[in-house]
């Protein structure tokens, strides 16, 4: 654990706030959970990206561009920032076409982890042994999946959606270069059940401000 987490202990997050990205950063104190302008947003997830340069600056861009949209109210998010306890039921909510971890009142569902995984296979880790993850083509799979499970696997609309999610973890958080990249279903389960980044990620980002 970085020295700048060292005793730090985490904040509430509101049920409200269903991205497990956001809700890892605000239970950390990267972010408000309230009201966060954009350019604060995008700059702490273009950091955590692990980008550089034009690439870093692309990430916050896409980063923008979907927190301007995300509570229904672009104007006034371009102004004051995203509200992000105020997400839930927004332009971006899946309405039950996504993975179904994360409930409405915020509990997990530990099945559902256990559901994505039957998506993947064991990967080889740095420690010498295996691990259970999905790559690219997998992460495909199951998404197609959730959508044929809600009735919506028609819905342009959710598939837009949906890219902006797993596919973005895996970005994010994925072990692994190229095709051989996966997302570890440890760090899901860290990231879903104790809203919390690996410490690779966290060593990208300054000291917590909230």
């Amino acid at each position: 654990m970085p020295d700048h987490l060292a005793g730090h202990e985490q904040v509430s997050v509101s049920p409200n706030n269903p991205c497990p990205f956001l809700r890892a950063l605000v239970a950390n104190g990267y972010v408000d959970g309230h009201i966060v302008p954009l350019s604060r947003l995008s700059e702490t997830i273009g950091m955590a990206s692990g980008k550089t340069g034009r690439q870093e600056k692309i990430a916050e861009m896409k980063t923008w561009g979907v927190a301007v949209l995300a509570n229904g109210h672009p104007v006034t998010s371009a102004r004051s920032g995203a509200v992000l306890d105020e997400l839930r039921n927004g332009p971006l909510d899946k309405h039950g076409a996504g993975s179904r971890i994360l409930g409405v009142d915020a509990h997990v569902h530990e099945d559902q982890i256990d559901r994505l995984a039957s998506f993947g296979q064991d990967y080889p880790n740095s420690d010498g042994g295996t691990e259970r993850g999905l790559n690219a083509k997998q992460i495909k799979t199951y998404m197609a999946d959730n959508l044929k499970r809600a009735g919506k696997e028609g819905s342009l609309s959710y598939r837009l959606m949906m890219a902006g999610e797993w596919p973005i973890l895996l970005e994010m958080l994925g072990k692994g270069e190229g095709d051989a990249r996966y997302l570890s279903i440890a760090d899901v389960r860290t990231l879903f059940v104790d809203r919390k980044l690996p410490k690779r990620i966290t060593d990208r980002l300054p000291p917590p401000s909230v």
